[in-house]
């Protein structure tokens, strides 16, 4: 009976020590999830406090300044048949990461949190009209028609493929049409275009995206720029426009968010199309926006009223960075709440004039670190002086990095040009 009694004394004694253990185990796994939790915390509110601190000429062969200011006859609302955003991402851009539909991935909390773990940086480069083509009135001899049936694709950018490559994106103004469609504007004395294959120039120079938001778009009526959609979706360019949107996502994962502007029609009337597109782009995950507008007077060194109040505009809306051309001349570089505002990019591989009297220009670029979806308000850029030509003393449409004291020049005109903004 004795020994009934210390069996069973025995079995309970084991029996409690194995509860004890498991329960302690059970413990340690809660305090590490809640240690998990708090780093998680620390780290979105280290991104929360980062993010609340602030920190000439070409003309298109007119030779005139303001004549480019006329309405392309559509409100700045045309585009919007164009497709869905992001669309025609496929060869180079593909390859690059930038074919997924705007707005897909990212949206499970498991990759979320995985993402917000670790820093991300991308680098992007931008740079102002690209005219590839010609008016067919030009002396073909001297056009970048005559020059791409010499040299091929390759000749126009070879100079800066190097740098369009290292980066995560570089974003051009494409300005002008790709179509065959013969029937131009009557109500403008100069339209560009060129054929389909001339796409070929941006992507063997290392250009992903394109904007087509400006007034040359519809040079060849509502075919040519249809047209140009099409052409440049199959030439594996991203694109994007009035009320087409897209989204980029790099390699690494952070998505970039595309919007397009053209302000010469509406000028103020464009605002909540502004503020609509940078809302789509953010709800379809875009950690961050770039803003493109085509604005401003021709050969004017200074901004006007509508290009600081609707780029503050944009910034103030949630855009991380906005770039604007049309005045084929550098116009000065504002920071805006921490975030850059580079009202005029000037001309870049411009087919529009062989001769023009300006032929300085710069390379745009930027690196954003994101964690999470917070971009860090470090501003770190690097601008690049070039010439629109690697010849001294003509455009032979092949836009080359300058050195030395060519380099220095260039930017002392845009120093002294960001100098002469009126901010209000």
């Amino acid at each position: 009976m004795v020994i009934v009694l210390l069996i069973i004394l025995l079995v309970s004694i084991i029996v409690t020590s194995i509860k004890k253990s498991n329960k302690d185990k059970q413990s340690q796994t809660s305090a590490a999830s809640v240690s998990q939790s708090m780093d998680g915390a620390d780290t979105s509110a280290a991104g929360s406090d980062s993010l609340s601190s602030d920190s000439g000429a070409g003309v298109d062969a007119e030779g005139s300044s303001g004549s480019e200011n006329d309405s392309d006859g559509n409100s700045s609302g045309t585009g919007s048949e164009s497709g869905s955003t992001g669309t025609g991402n496929s060869g180079d851009a593909s390859d690059a990461g930038s074919g997924d539909t705007a707005g897909t991935g990212g949206d499970s909390s498991t990759e979320d949190a995985s993402v917000s773990s670790e820093p991300r940086q991308v680098t992007i480069s931008v740079v102002g009209d690209c005219t590839l083509g010609t008016d067919i009135y030009f002396d073909y001899s001297t056009s970048l028609n005559a020059y791409y049936d010499m040299y091929g694709p390759s000749y126009f950018l070879e100079n800066v493929k190097d740098i369009f490559t290292a980066d995560d994106l570089t974003i051009a103004n494409f300005e002008g049409t790709i179509t065959e469609a013969d029937t131009r504007r009557t109500d403008r004395q100069f339209c560009f275009k060129a054929p389909p294959s001339y796409t070929s120039i941006l992507t063997e120079g290392g250009v992903e995206a394109v904007t087509y938001a400006n007034n040359h778009s519809h040079d060849y009526q509502e075919q040519g720029f249809s047209d140009t959609i099409k052409y440049l979706g199959e030439g594996g360019l991203i694109h994007f426009g009035y009320d087409e949107t897209a989204v980029y996502e790099a390699d690494n994962g952070v998505k970039i968010g595309l919007v397009g502007i053209y302000v010469l029609i509406d000028f103020m009337g464009v605002a909540p199309q502004l503020e609509a597109n940078i809302k789509k782009v953010r709800d379809e995950g875009a950690d961050i926006v770039v803003a493109i507008f085509h604005w401003g007077d021709e050969l004017d060194l200074e901004p006007d009223y509508y290009q600081y109040t609707l780029a503050r505009m944009a910034i103030d809306l949630g855009a991380d960075l906005v770039c604007g051309h049309h005045a084929h001349v550098i116009q000065g570089i504002e920071v805006y709440k921490g975030k850059n505002i580079c009202y005029g990019l000037a001309n870049f591989c411009f087919g529009g004039n062989m001769y023009p009297t300006d032929m300085d220009t710069i390379i745009f670029q930027q690196t954003f670190t994101v964690t999470g979806h917070e971009v860090a308000m470090d501003n770190v850029t690097n601008i690049i002086p070039c010439s629109v030509s690697s010849d001294l003393y003509y455009n032979n449409y092949q836009p080359t990095p300058l050195t030395g004291d060519a380099a220095q020049r260039v930017m002392d005109k845009l120093a002294e040009r960001t100098s002469m903004l009126q901010l209000p």
